[in-house]
């Protein structure tokens, strides 16, 4: 989402910590399972996969800041090394005891050795952002409503194209996330939840022919990927025509496209986005890039903690999902949030609250 501060880190950090107060009043030498809560000062593993956007550094932050000062001891670590060391990192904080491992994965389903080693200790598993597919051993899944993002990126395209580009048809190009993470089906999804009435109707077409998931996919999460990808749909699909629209399921590879349309001479198209990086709110300001989703890590990463505090006590999290999430062995209970479109009319307001985000909409 965006780079904090360290003020702002800090400031948030503070908003997380609940009282964590049992009602049976354990102390700290507590040494009873998950199921039946555990010592109020348990160390707590984070395994967050690479970082490849602004939310997950913020995230970093906020759960040491926010896991410490609600009295647990958190080991939060990157796995920039790609799965095998995130594999490694969950092995070891089960070594060190961890009571609950939260877990935003590189590739969901490649961790299933791991999760059942903490599910045979007794460790509660939260997935976190990302869903964690093909095993059993998940308790809960903490994310924004991906399939709902989805919907919400189709919906700004079609509105920024009938703003921007006049009376349809129109060229559009689909981008989807990377194959490896969970996400990127329901943002595709989603997304053509709300297009494909429009590909059948004859209002918008795919000149590329590049219609599924899997052809739009870009490995990593990586912008060079996406870049290389639309310079080569403009070359072999758009001498002759304008691109009106681009599908992007993320900030960072929207800015990869546009960078694409810009060096190969074309108009700018109406090009969606998500996390509400920095760069991209700035670009939506300046009238290029037309829209955004704005998912507040601070909310999520608390209601994670609040997950974390539940199992503490012995009590079950809130869930407000317990049919949508699937990961092909069980049905995932899932607390899930609710994300906002963001374009420049509304900014602003959205950001109004956000002390990083907020100056750049003066």
């Amino acid at each position: 989402m965006k780079l904090a501060s360290v003020a702002l880190a800090a400031a948030a950090a503070g908003a997380l910590v609940l009282s964590g107060c049992s009602s049976s009043d354990r102390d700290a030498s507590s040494t009873q399972s998950a199921d039946a809560g555990f010592a109020k000062d348990a160390v707590i593993g984070v395994a967050l996969p690479q970082k490849t956007s602004e939310n997950w550094v913020l995230a970093e932050n906020l759960f040491k800041d926010g896991l410490t000062q609600a009295g647990y001891q958190p080991i939060v670590q990157f796995a920039n090394g790609g799965v095998s060391e995130q594999q490694n990192q969950i092995q070891a904080m089960i070594q060190k005891g961890a009571k609950v491992i939260v877990v935003g994965a590189i590739d969901g389903k490649q961790l299933g050795t791991q999760l059942k080693a903490a599910h045979d200790q007794g460790i509660k598993v939260i997935a976190y952002d990302r869903l964690l597919e093909n095993t059993d051993a998940v308790d809960i899944y903490q994310a924004f409503d991906n399939y709902k993002v989805g919907q919400l990126q189709g919906q700004s395209l079609l509105k920024g194209l009938g703003e921007r580009k006049g009376k349809g048809p129109y060229n559009i190009e689909l981008i989807a996330g990377s194959p490896d993470d969970a996400n990127s089906k329901p943002f595709f999804d989603g997304a053509m939840n709300v297009l494909q009435p429009k590909l059948d109707d004859g209002t918008l077409a795919i000149p590329s022919g590049q219609k599924t998931q899997q052809q739009a996919a870009t490995q990593g999460w990586e912008a060079e990927n996406a870049q290389n990808r639309m310079d080569t749909i403009l070359a072999g699909n758009y001498k002759n025509k304008e691109l009106h629209g681009i599908l992007s399921p993320n900030d960072t590879l929207a800015r990869a496209a546009l960078t694409s349309v810009k060096q190969a001479g074309k108009p700018t198209p109406v090009v969606t986005g998500q996390d509400s990086e920095v760069e991209s709110v700035k670009s939506i300001m300046a009238g290029v890039q037309y829209s955004t989703i704005y998912k507040d890590t601070r909310e999520l990463v608390k209601s994670t903690i609040d997950a974390v505090n539940a199992y503490q006590k012995g009590d079950e999290p809130t869930v407000n999902d317990t049919k949508s999430y699937n990961n092909g062995v069980k049905v995932v209970p899932a607390n899930l949030l609710t994300p906002v479109i963001v374009t420049k009319e509304n900014a602003a307001e959205v950001y109004a609250n956000d002390p990083t985000l907020a100056p750049l909409t003066k």
